[in-house]
């Protein structure tokens, strides 16, 4: 089984709203379903788990009664901090996909333009090398600064990559690399990708894409609309 582990703990405080932007609503639909929507329509996803904010699990379930999400399988409470909120989802779902072969695909709430073919190569990364890191190049000129005003240093771009979600893993790996990483005093990670390089571990890269954003400031939701405005622009010629 494959299973969509959606985190949307954030309060979302750079965007300056009241409301937590995964719930923020563009051209009437809230920035969540269009997440959700993209593991529903996908034929490989037989599940969704949802780890969300205290006090919004009812309104996530009436979106997905709305908007057909019948995939969605259960919604837990965030933790104190990414790390925590994932290891509450995964040990969610592992009381009900304990399978050698269950995978699970950690994706963020805010990542609402996730294609079907990023999903698709997710998954046949992760069956092949067992996790699966999506990736997209490094374009920028990389500068490193220590003082946050200067920079005298550049970092080569060409061997770096830029994170994004999904990341993929068996659910029985990623329960142990979590239990590992409590042994050793790991507790902040950003991201699982992040944790398991603090615990030794090899990643796989799969294919990203620029249009894979993560809505973080007012900016961001600008240039989603603007995509999915394109979008339906094609669906009309």
């Amino acid at each position: 089984m494959n299973i969509a582990l959606i985190i949307a703990g954030g309060v979302g405080a750079r965007m300056g709203q009241d409301i937590p932007k995964q719930f923020l609503n563009v051209y009437d639909k809230p920035v969540i379903v269009y997440t959700m929507e993209a593991f529903q329509k996908h034929p490989e996803i037989d599940g969704i788990e949802v780890v969300c904010l205290e006090g919004w699990h009812e309104v996530v379930y009436a979106y997905a009664r709305q908007f057909g999400i019948s995939k969605l399988e259960n919604i837990v409470n965030g933790g104190v901090n990414g790390q925590d909120s994932i290891r509450n989802g995964l040990q969610d779902i592992a009381l009900r996909h304990s399978d050698d072969d269950d995978i699970v695909l950690v994706h963020d709430a805010i990542r609402p333009m996730l294609s079907q073919q990023v999903i698709t190569d997710n998954l046949e990364v992760c069956r092949k090398y067992g996790n699966a890191i999506t990736v997209v190049p490094c374009t920028a000129a990389m500068l490193k600064t220590y003082d946050g005003i200067s920079t005298g240093e550049q970092v080569p771009r060409d061997n770096l990559k830029t994170t994004q979600t999904p990341q993929s893993f068996y659910v029985k790996d990623l329960l142990d690399a979590h239990r590992e990483a409590l042994e050793k005093g790991i507790t902040k990670s950003v991201a699982s990708c992040t944790m398991y390089i603090e615990l030794g571990r090899k990643l796989y890269m799969s294919m990203g894409s620029e249009k894979n954003l993560k809505l973080t400031t007012p900016e961001d939701i600008e240039i989603f609309k603007a995509l999915l405005q394109a979008k339906k622009d094609s669906w009309m010629h």
